[in-house]
């Protein structure tokens, strides 16, 4: 019991640990179950035992038995059916050639080439060889997104390296499921027409069992057949039956099964799916946490010494001076980026969670079928997953400053909230040369924002979504504008330190509105308006004015007019091609050369 309690106390902190210092989460993980297990037992433990044992002797321990597999193979199957629901085909098409090719033909020449590399430099037969490199595939957003948080990019290779992450993790572990069923069917020792049939048989049933169920469950839950509350469970319950469902007709199907099943759900018209994935995603974190202390902790030193040699070093050089770029190179060649972009894109490859995950359960199987070199699949992943998280979680800012993609100045904004008034001051904010992004759960204002081509999302602030759906690294100003005052405070709390480095600005809140007193120093604009005067003033007089000061008593005098006013809303001033916010500026030196900038009414001076 003790032992299972840290498991889930360990695992729940190295998840904040990763959060609080801004790493992956996977890093923490396997260090904590890498202590716990082998490591302790090494050189801590008087008896020689693990901390925390998942098999003894195979008969004791946390799982004993078959446990420990089950328990994984389990944990797996929700962790893909996940990923699953994350590959969505508008999404691949929205994307742009560059990351279709990178999935397609940079997936490809890694899956190749680290195979042809790893049978020569490990002498491993071409099936273990070729499972290992469809197991390293994967990058996953779990591992890219911590890194590239903290460096500000330009977009196009931000979204370069966000989407190939989203979208590689399904399709990797996609072509890890059907090597290595490709190798259960054949029993290591060559393909037969037996194990051929047997192989056809694991892809007829995995895809017609994910495909047919995924319909089934759409059809329950868009005829409200079940009650909301048990929609979640269901869904779980639904993808153990299928993966255990699918195993029973076709042995080692059921990985491929709800692979399937999620890709399905992702693109059907479910009402729930927001919901469905948020729920999964939640789950998911749980299980990762579990797991893979679980299973770094399972290893022993002998598995840790296979990698523990000059061979495992040149491998994992020529995955990151060789493969990668070459990879990458050849999916960009004729693309719009630049060089050093392309050099930085090739340099940011850690490989992630369902790497690692799948690479435990493949390895475990094929040990047990006497597949000979299936040993090295675990400790070799695992080498590559921990060398690239820790070389690019250490590295990524240098190399990003060193090949000149860094970005010195963050001078893109941020708006929560698309209302009238957003809309209106977005666009003129897009003329002075500035990239501006709305977010709003209001779909009718974001297709508003839209329609005049404002890039905008709609999103929930308070969901976990907001970095995996857009690419703000180049963000340095955080405006909140909702006709709320409590979710303006929040954004404001919440983003300030991520996206707000240049400013952070709310609305005025309506009781410092009456009071005309700030509670803090971040108001927008002036605290004489909230979200009611705003948009009031955007729907009569949608247009942005400026006018001249020749002195700061003209600019007092300028600024009192418009203030005013009802219908005119001071909101900045103009510096040369520099705006500032107004209730900022009002603290500084002004010029002659200075404009007034305010929203609505038009005001002859």
């Amino acid at each position: 019991m003790i032992e299972l309690a840290g498991i889930i106390i360990l695992g729940i902190l190295a998840q904040w640990f990763a959060w609080k210092f801004k790493i992956p989460a996977i890093l923490p993980l396997i260090l904590i179950g890498l202590l716990v297990g082998p490591i302790a037992a090494e050189y801590f433990s008087s008896d020689g035992n693990k901390w925390i044992e998942p098999i003894w002797n195979g008969t004791k321990g946390l799982f004993p038995g078959e446990g420990l597999f089950y328990f994984v193979s389990l944990a797996i199957s929700i962790i893909l059916f996940e990923g699953g629901l994350t590959l969505r085909k508008s999404e691949i098409a929205n994307v742009g050639p560059v990351i279709t090719k990178l999935i397609t033909l940079g997936a490809t020449v890694t899956f190749i080439v680290s195979g042809i590399v790893a049978h020569y430099i490990f002498n491993l037969g071409w099936e273990i060889a070729l499972l290992f490199s469809a197991l390293i595939i994967v990058t996953g957003p779990t591992v890219i997104s911590p890194i590239l948080r903290n460096i500000p990019l330009t977009k196009d290779v931000a979204a370069v390296l966000k989407w190939e992450g989203i979208l590689i993790d399904p399709i990797g572990a996609l072509a890890a499921v059907l090597v290595f069923e490709f190798i259960s069917v054949g029993g290591g020792s060559g393909f037969t027409k037996t194990a051929l049939l047997e192989f056809a048989k694991i892809l007829l049933f995995g895809s017609t069992f994910g495909f047919t169920f995924a319909h089934a469950l759409i059809f329950v839950i868009n005829k409200k057949l079940v009650p909301h509350y048990l929609l979640n469970v269901i869904s779980l319950s639904l993808v153990l039956f299928v993966f255990v469902l699918s195993d029973l007709f076709a042995h080692e199907s059921g990985l491929l099964a709800v692979v399937v099943m999620g890709m399905v759900i992702a693109n059907s018209n479910l009402k729930s799916f927001e919901e469905l994935l948020y729920f999964k995603e939640s789950l998911s974190v749980l299980l990762i946490s579990i797991l893979f202390i679980l299973l770094a902790a399972n290893m022993d030193m002998d598995q840790l010494l296979l990698v523990f040699n000059w061979e495992a070093a040149y491998l994992f050089a020529a995955i990151i001076f060789i493969i990668r770029p070459l990879a990458v190179f050849l999916s960009t060649h004729h693309s719009t980026l630049k060089f050093n972009e392309k050099l930085f894109i090739s340099w940011v490859g850690p490989r992630g969670i369902v790497a690692a995950g799948i690479a435990s359960l493949f390895g475990t199987k094929l040990m047990k079928q006497g597949v000979e070199g299936a040993e090295y699949i675990t400790p070799l992943v695992f080498m590559v997953v921990l060398g690239t998280v820790l070389l690019n979680a250490t590295t990524a800012r240098i190399v990003a400053k060193l090949v000149g993609v860094f970005l010195k100045s963050s001078e893109s904004i941020v708006i929560v909230g698309a209302s009238d008034a957003a809309r209106v001051i977005a666009q003129y904010l897009m003329k002075s040369g500035r990239r501006v992004v709305l977010l709003d759960q209001n779909k009718g204002f974001i297709e508003k924002a839209r329609e005049v081509g404002i890039e905008a999302f709609d999103i929930d602030i308070y969901s976990n979504s907001l970095d995996n759906d857009v690419e703000l690294n180049d963000v340095g100003y955080l405006i909140a504008m909702t006709g709320s005052d409590e979710v303006n405070q929040y954004a404001v709390n919440r983003f300030s330190q991520i996206y707000g480095e240049q400013g952070t600005y709310r609305l005025a809140t309506t009781n410092e509105v009456k009071s005309k007193s700030p509670e803090n120093k971040d108001i927008l604009f002036t605290v004489n308006d909230d979200f009611i005067n705003l948009n009031e003033s955007a729907k009569d007089f949608p247009e942005i004015n400026e006018i001249k000061v020749s002195s700061a008593v003209d600019f007092k005098i300028k600024l009192a007019t418009i203030n005013k006013e009802s219908k005119s809303i001071p909101l900045f001033v103009r510096r040369g091609n520099e705006l500032e916010i107004v209730s900022e500026a009002e603290k500084s030196k002004t010029n002659g050369n200075d404009s007034i900038v305010y929203l609505g009414k038009k005001i002859t001076f």
